[in-house]
């Protein structure tokens, strides 16, 4: 490709903006995957999944998991505070925890706790389930587990096998009710694990999670409440087992500045606690540190005007600079990146099946009678006149009889034919217009909305609410890019819709570096030939949130390591949800079905409508259903 046609796909897709240098487009017009931003190693994603479609015989959707992201973003993450902590002259340690509740996925907490004896990374639980999948994990002595949220008494005494199978155990204590229940749990089991205090600070972050924090948050402390809290612990000479002091002003934080004023009033917090003879050591800063998910480095929601080391450099510098005016020693910071940590590490690949058009292409010339009514002559004459002076002044007034042929037509005045020949002509007019605006030399706005409503609707083999819910849920951007064909010219401006039977499956929005665009340059579907899309960024929160709507499952996944020279290695295939696996999950038994569906077959047969050996098969095909994935096969 030259460097014209490289330049106009960057552009379009926005690829090194919001990539972190994890993925590129090579000289085949091909979407490439790399290990980490500066590594000669990568993977052709088209290549890949044409491997993993012919070879290992799997059918998209198809899940794409790169463990060695994973690594180099807690790397990043770990790099970032060493850095700061050594220009800043900071003493205290950094312990990161991985916050389960991100992608509870055992394949992405195993391999975070790789690293565990390099940089002490841990784990944060806030249930039950989690908690008990997180206590069987190995982990260096040192690292930490941190149990959030609303307990229990099973709950700690679920962490005190945690801390009796040698684990740090610190349980975080969200109201002062839970405070009494750990120490009664704690004199019972004569364990007591490690206490931390979750402060509800008055500051709050920035972006869709902004309630997090502030006056009206879910979780934390008053100040009253730490007062009593401490009291309580002294009064039960548990006072030693205080070591961590929590706060979390929101996820996806966008503004640097509302991090700055969470860090010195936390620090503030962490050393009046200090002063009183307290043993705390730890502060836990939460999550929040964002991902610029669309690559334009603003407050936007969908991104963050800083950097990980911007943000690392502020917390140290902003906790080191408060406790020296404190005079207390500097915390171990420990943090909960977990958006940072997974988002970049999973792409979900799915096919286009066909392309639903809102005006073909292919439409028969419109030839005008004598009797034809005068709104559909009209209508032609607009099309056949309409050039680069007068397209603005003839689409309204196309608009204006497209409505007065609506209005004939339930009047019943002009027939079904009529209305079918007028509405393709004023289709045709609208994409007259629009090329005619397209190639002005300053495009008006209100062709946006046209633009956006001949767009192509490219059905795809996914479902919005199980694999990308946040696009639906909160209208959070993901990048979408066609893994091969980006070097050809010709393109339709689309969007996507999955194939659930819900209007709210589909993606409208999509990512731009200035703006949100409401279509997506797609090169032109083809029938019979593979046409692969990319749904980037997909690793934290979303497996986990998806739903099970319409009873589609989960897709395929297939772990892939990178290696030189462009070869890959898959190390591990998760098939995807069966039927069997999504009837179950609402409560049907699959044997009662079977049986039930046997009985009405045996009925038709037994009543002449339906030949025994029909009914055998029938039988056998209802049962081997059972095996078929949920998606278009």
């Amino acid at each position: 490709m030259n460097e014209e046609t490289i330049q106009r796909i960057h552009s379009t897709y926005g690829i090194e903006n919001w990539s972190a240098g994890y993925f590129d487009v090579n000289n085949e017009g091909n979407i490439i995957a790399r290990p980490s931003a500066q590594d000669a190693r990568n993977v052709d994603l088209k290549d890949l999944v044409d491997h993993l479609v012919k070879d290992k015989k799997l059918q998209l959707p198809i899940l794409l998991r790169f463990p060695q992201i994973l690594t180099n973003q807690l790397r990043i993450l770990t790099g970032a505070y060493k850095h700061a902590m050594d220009q800043f002259d900071y003493s205290g340690k950094h312990y990161p925890v991985f916050p389960m509740k991100v992608n509870p996925r055992r394949e992405v907490i195993e391999e975070f706790l790789k690293e565990s004896d390099r940089c002490r990374v841990g784990l944060e639980c806030g249930s039950k389930a989690e908690l008990y999948a997180a206590v069987a994990q190995e982990q260096t002595s040192e690292s930490l587990l941190i149990c959030n949220g609303f307990k229990d008494e099973a709950f700690c005494r679920l962490a005190s096998l945690a801390l009796q199978s040698g684990k740090r155990v610190v349980i975080v204590v969200e109201k002062l009710n839970e405070l009494k229940m750990l120490l009664r749990v704690a004199n019972e089991t004569g364990v007591c694990p490690w206490i931390g205090l979750r402060a509800k600070l008055y500051t709050r972050g920035s972006g869709k999670w902004a309630s997090s924090g502030g006056d009206s948050a879910k979780f934390g402390l008053t100040t009253s409440e730490i007062i009593q809290c401490v009291r309580l612990l002294r009064e039960n000479k548990k006072e030693q087992y205080l070591k961590l002091l929590h706060f979390h002003i929101g996820s996806q934080i966008t503004d640097i500045k509302r991090v700055k004023n969470a860090m010195k009033e936390a620090a503030r917090v962490y050393s009046k606690i200090h002063q009183q003879g307290l043993p705390v050591d730890f502060l836990d800063i939460g999550g929040g540190l964002g991902v610029d998910y669309d690559g334009s480095k603003t407050r936007f929601e969908s991104s963050m005007n800083y950097t990980v080391q911007e943000f690392a450099n502020d917390v140290v510098y902003t906790v080191k600079t408060v406790c020296d005016e404190e005079n207390v020693p500097h915390p171990n910071l420990v943090t909960e990146s977990g958006r940072m940590m997974t988002a970049y590490h999973t792409v979900l690949v799915v096919s286009i099946r066909e392309e639903i058009e809102t005006f073909a292409d292919d439409q028969p010339v419109v030839l005008i009678d004598e009797d034809d009514p005068q709104v559909i002559t009209e209508l032609k004459g607009l099309c056949d006149e309409l050039n680069g002076k007068n397209y603005f002044e003839y689409y309204h007034d196309a608009v204006e009889l497209k409505d007065e042929l609506h209005t004939q037509f339930n009047l019943g005045l002009i027939s079904l034919e009529d209305r079918a020949k007028g509405e393709v002509l004023y289709w045709e007019v609208c994409a007259r217009a629009l090329r005619e605006s397209e190639l002005s030399r300053s495009p008006n706005e209100e062709f946006e909305d046209v633009k956006r409503v001949l767009a192509a609707k490219y059905l795809c083999n996914f479902s919005l609410f199980r694999s990308a819910p946040d696009s639906w849920a909160i209208g959070q951007l993901f990048p979408v890019i066609p893994l091969h064909r980006l070097q050809e010219s010709k393109v339709d401006f689309a969007t996507l819709v999955d194939v659930t039977c819900d209007s709210d499956g589909k993606i409208d929005k999509f990512v731009d570096l200035k703006d949100v665009k409401e279509t997506l340059e797609l090169p032109e579907w083809r029938e019979n030939e593979d046409y692969y899309i990319g749904l980037f960024l997909l690793g934290a929160y979303q497996e986990v949130m998806g739903s099970g709507h319409n009873l589609f499952g989960l897709p395929n996944e297939a772990q892939i390591f990178m290696e030189s020279d462009g070869r890959f290695h898959v190390s591990k295939i998760v098939p995807g949800s069966r039927i069997q696996e999504m009837v179950t999950f609402a409560r049907f038994d699959v044997p009662h079905l079977q049986e039930a569906f046997n009985k009405r077959i045996r009925a038709a047969v037994e009543s002449g409508s339906c030949p025994k050996e029909n009914g055998d098969k029938l039988i056998q095909q209802y049962a081997s259903a059972a095996h078929w994935t949920t998606y278009l096969e």
